[in-house]
This record gives structure tokens, sequence and C-alpha cells, in this order.
């Protein structure tokens, strides 16, 4: 399936997503050409961050990961994802 990507190729996308915004000195243009996001289940995430499904929920409750809801649905766009990943890095 050429259209599929695997854990490890979205996992490194959204770690180069995450420094590119990261970079001093880079700006934004509203106007640029953006990918579709992606929106993931709790499940989904937790098994690209190799964690539990309970420990989904409590970054979520405590304000660390942050999600959107559809109907519902809980669900976690790779840019929240992204920026959750970031805050590790910031914190290390």
């Amino acid at each position: 399936m050429a259209g599929k990507r695997t854990h490890r190729q979205r996992h490194r996308q959204l770690l180069r997503v995450t420094k590119e915004r990261s970079r001093p000195g880079t700006t934004h243009d509203r106007k640029e050409v953006r990918e579709p996001l992606e929106a993931y289940t709790v499940e989904q995430v937790a098994k690209m961050l190799h964690i539990s499904r309970d420990k989904v929920y409590y970054l979520l409750r405590t304000g660390q990961l942050r999600s959107i809801k559809i109907g519902k649905l809980r669900r976690i766009t790779d840019q929240q994802l992204a920026e959750f990943i970031a805050s590790l890095d910031d914190a290390a």
C-alpha cells in the first residue's frame, strides 16, 4: 500500500514539523499551502507513543495534550500531537 505511512514515518514527520516550527526566525505565512490535518483516535495516539490508552486520557484531562471533539468523539490532530512532543523536548 503505497499511500499508507508507517508509524515510524508519521513519527519522524511530526518531529520534523515540530523542529521546523521551533526554529527562531522562521515565519509561517498564512497563504502558504498546508497539508490537510490528520486526526487520530485516543487508541491510535496511545499506539504511536507506546503508552496506554488511560495515560492518553490522563494527558488530555491534565491539559498536557490537547484534542478536539466531534460530537461525542475525541480526536487528536497531528498538529496537537506535534505540540505535545515539542513540549516534551522543551521540558528535557
